[in-house]
């Protein structure tokens, strides 16, 4: 075993015997880790802290490239006290955390620490949760390999475009519409924009219209389903529309 100290955040924790925990943590350098935090159940251990799911810390560990590593101490790096003293933050940063775990299973670059890492501040400095997820799930979107080009016509490559057809995978003119819904020109300037921006650089974040508001997770909720298999489940119900005219 290699004796490492890694920034990581923990994805998920699983009770091991009567003392101990199976710690599932993201980190840049190697990715998903598995460890065990040993005793860290007592109420005295030194690991309980950082043994819990949406911790984020330094973690020093036995590591092992194949297998389960062990604990060693971690030091918190951000308690994310706001995320864990609102009801809805919390549920938004679980939200993260599990789509997160979905995208590892085909995916496991080191910007996706990155991109959670930051995405979990944001929300924990008071940005609208969900406004921060839809930029998260756009952004994911590229580490699946399904990244949806909003430039011009899926068909004849016409840069004047209406909307964007989910069931042909990407923009239309008006001469290659074909009867499907029409996304407000917002909408899909704002999912243009999530592509590209920083998050760590957002500091202010606001959408007025609850259309744009619904219109963006309903983009997203079905072309998850269309071109990646994963159903977004989230945190507040989608109103349901069909992309039919």
């Amino acid at each position: 075993m290699e004796k490492i100290t890694v920034e990581g955040i923990v994805l998920n924790e699983t009770n091991y015997s009567e003392t101990s925990k199976i710690l599932n943590i993201l980190t840049k350098e190697y990715g998903l880790i598995t460890l065990l935090s040993k005793g860290s159940r007592a109420i005295k251990s030194r690991l309980r802290g950082v043994s819990m799911k949406l911790v984020y810390a330094n973690f020093t560990m036995n590591y092992k490239e194949h297998g389960m590593g062990t604990l060693i101490e971690g030091n918190i790096i951000n308690s994310l006290k706001n995320i864990m003293n609102d009801f809805k933050k919390m549920s938004y940063a679980n939200y993260l955390i599990d789509i997160t775990r979905s995208v590892l299973k085909d995916n496991n670059n080191g910007l996706l620490f990155d991109f959670l890492k930051q995405s979990l501040l944001k929300i924990n400095e008071g940005l609208e949760p969900d406004l921060i997820s839809n930029i998260y799930e756009v952004k994911l979107l590229d580490f699946l390999g399904v990244r949806p080009d909003f430039t011009a016509c899926i068909s004849c490559g016409n840069l004047e475009t209406v909307t964007f057809d989910i069931t042909r995978g990407g923009m239309v003119c008006r001469n290659c519409y074909q009867d499907t819904y029409q996304f407000l020109p917002n909408t899909i300037k704002l999912l243009r924009l999530f592509q590209s921006v920083d998050i760590r650089k957002i500091d202010k974040l606001k959408i007025t219209s609850s259309k744009v508001r619904e219109e963006l997770n309903l983009f997203l909720k079905e072309y998850y389903e269309t071109y990646t298999g994963i159903y977004l489940k989230k945190v507040e119900t989608i109103p349901k529309v069909f992309l039919t005219k």
